[in-house]
Formats: C-alpha cells, sequence, structure tokens
C-alpha cells in the first residue's frame, strides 16, 4: 500500500464513521459522507445544528474509520479539521460535489458548513490474507 493506493481505497468509500472530541472531553461519533483529494484531505459537510461542529470549532482533532468491514479492509484515520475559506474552499468543494452530485442543493440549508480534515496518522488493514497493516505519518 502507497499513498496512491490510500487514495484509491478511500475514494472507493462514501461513508465514515468519524469521531469528535465534546468540550468536557468525551468522545462523540457520527457517521459522515466523505470525499477525499489526492492529498489525502477528507472533505465532509454539516451544519452548525450537529454536536461534530461545535466539538471541531473548539478542537480540530478527529478520527475516521473507512473501509470495507465486509471486506475486513480498513483505514484508521486521524487528523486535524478546519473550515477552509475562499478559494481552497473552492477547490474542495468541487471534490466534495463530485462525490456527492446533491450537495449543492445541501449548500443553501441554514447553518451548513464544509470541514476538511488534514492527515496526521493513517493505518490501512486487510485481514485477509496475506494480512497487512501499514502506518503512515504526515507531518
Amino acid at each position: 500500500m502507497n499513498r496512491d493506493g490510500l487514495y484509491d481505497f478511500i475514494r472507493a468509500y462514501r461513508y465514515a464513521v468519524m469521531a469528535s472530541v465534546s468540550g468536557d472531553g468525551a468522545p462523540e461519533a457520527a457517521v459522515i459522507g466523505i470525499a477525499v483529494t489526492p492529498a489525502l484531505e477528507i472533505i465532509f459537510d454539516t451544519t452548525d445544528a450537529t454536536r461534530k461542529c461545535p466539538n471541531l470549532r473548539r478542537n480540530g482533532r478527529i478520527a475516521l474509520v473507512i473501509g470495507g468491514w465486509d471486506k475486513q479492509q480498513t483505514v484508521q484515520y486521524e487528523g486535524i479539521a478546519d473550515e477552509p475559506e475562499g478559494a481552497e474552499r473552492e477547490r474542495l468543494l468541487k471534490t466534495y460535489f463530485e462525490a456527492f452530485p446533491d450537495g449543492p442543493a445541501r449548500s443553501e440549508w441554514p447553518g451548513i458548513t464544509y470541514f476538511r480534515v488534514r492527515p496526521r496518522w493513517i493505518r490501512y488493514s486487510s485481514y485477509y490474507r496475506p494480512r497487512a497493516i501499514e502506518e503512515f505519518r504526515f507531518d
């Protein structure tokens, strides 16, 4: 598995389970729709009415699990989330809207926002034979 392989693997999935940290330090999890860039940035939308939105605004640390549980292959992904603006936001929205053609309709929802996650650590695991576990670190 290399960086291109990670990109292809993540791109094959539209949903992930994500965890953020609440204001009192408790873990909170949710299912989100994701898109990925070749730089392995994850982009997703949410509204300010969700728990994840204020959690990530207060503390950008996030963890995701992406993959085919039925295929016994997953990616564990830890990173830092932010809310991109300007040209960066438009670049990422292009990727997101390619994955979710209904995304532009949601862009009119009250309180909608878009988070980008940049990877810090990724682990690819496959429990098929031969078993493979590979870790990647990012600065």
